[in-house]
């Protein structure tokens, strides 16, 4: 009988005539196939209701054409931003704050580790929609006005035309750009031009908003504009993720910082309690006379004084930026461990 080798549909070889087949070609087809590899189970994070955006051992180097590495822009970091908070990333430039919100807004793709943003994987572009952004330098059409930018903006969200309408004239509004709505961007300053870049990043009302340097280009009264600005966002219930080399803006909005500096956490935690100097007691008092300055609280009160109190002073952040800075430069393996305290790689 004459035979021949064949394979059936899943390419296992065997001998057959041209009525049957008769046996596998070898003995090790006879052995039963491996299993396919786990399909990757869902990524999406159980996460508490209370933690916006979450990041665990999030990092990212940037690599040249040859796949070599060539920057590492943020080394490991570990953050929990949470609902209705203000979140300050403060740093020099190149510390790693805009390549944080890169990573949380799914624009680049980390080297390692991993980022949640209202229990999603940042790369999930599905969570945007419920996001607003302000980058750096605002790239708006520079020969709409203020109303057809945000007509425009509005449209890319799928808003209906009187949402939309009303949405503009109420950001409008609030940005204090009533009297230059009609005027063409290219018109605008560096400052109204920023103006428009927040309303634009609120026109899908979004309940997180990441704001890159907002403040840059304004005048004081803008800069305090703005800043009342992302508190009343706050106090609407919307979460706030700022970033900014300028320390008395953060300061002044912020409930929590991360202080970065060359791509790595060195400082996290509340301001107050970051800027709270620990080992000095202060006392105050009106009307205290010399005599009874050494003297303690009961003394002080039967003296007199009023308006006594007797806590810990407060440096300012920007005595605690070039702390961290310069002590970063003289210890390189300097880590971040919690709220005021920080440790060197080696645990000392």
């Amino acid at each position: 009988m004459q035979t021949s080798r064949r394979c059936d549909k899943n390419g296992v070889e065997y001998l057959a005539d041209s009525a049957e087949r008769l046996a596998p070609a070898r003995d090790s087809f006879s052995e039963p196939l491996p299993m396919p590899l786990a399909a990757p189970l869902s990524q999406a994070r159980p996460a508490d209701a209370d933690v916006v955006v979450e990041t665990r051992n999030l990092s990212k180097t940037y690599r040249d054409f040859w796949g070599r590495d060539k920057k590492s822009a943020l080394k490991p970091l570990d953050l929990d931003i949470r609902r209705g908070e203000i979140f300050g990333l403060l740093g020099p430039n190149g510390s790693g704050k805009t390549t944080t919100m890169k990573l949380l807004l799914g624009l680049i793709f980390p080297t390692s580790g991993e980022a949640f943003v209202f229990g999603k994987p940042a790369t999930d572009v599905s969570k945007n929609e419920r996001i607003g952004y302000l980058p750096e330098e605002s790239y708006l059409y520079k020969f709409l006005d203020a109303e057809e930018t945000l007509d425009f903006y509005g449209r890319l969200f799928g808003m209906p035309p009187q949402e939309r309408a009303r949405r503009a004239a109420t950001l409008i509004k609030m940005v204090g750009l009533t009297h230059d709505r009609k005027r063409q961007l290219r018109e605008y300053s560096k400052g109204m031009t920023r103006r428009i870049g927040v309303a634009q990043a609120l026109i899908n009302d979004p309940e997180l908003v990441l704001l890159d340097e907002p403040t840059s280009g304004l005048d004081p009264i803008g800069t305090r504009e703005m800043k009342d600005l992302i508190i009343d966002l706050k106090a609407r219930g919307k979460t706030v993720i700022m970033c900014s080399h300028l320390l008395a803006d953060v300061e002044d909005v912020c409930d929590r910082i991360a202080v970065l500096h060359q791509g790595e956490l060195k400082e996290l935690g509340r301001v107050e309690d970051l800027l709270r100097v620990t080992d000095i007691t202060q006392i105050r008092a009106g009307g205290l006379p010399p005599e009874a300055y050494e003297e303690v609280r009961a003394v002080l009160a039967r003296h007199g004084a009023s308006n006594i109190e007797i806590g810990n002073p407060t440096t300012t952040l920007e005595d605690l930026f070039l702390e961290v800075v310069r002590d970063t430069e003289a210890r390189p393996g300097r880590r971040a461990r919690g709220p005021g305290a920080a440790t060197r790689v080696d645990g000392t």
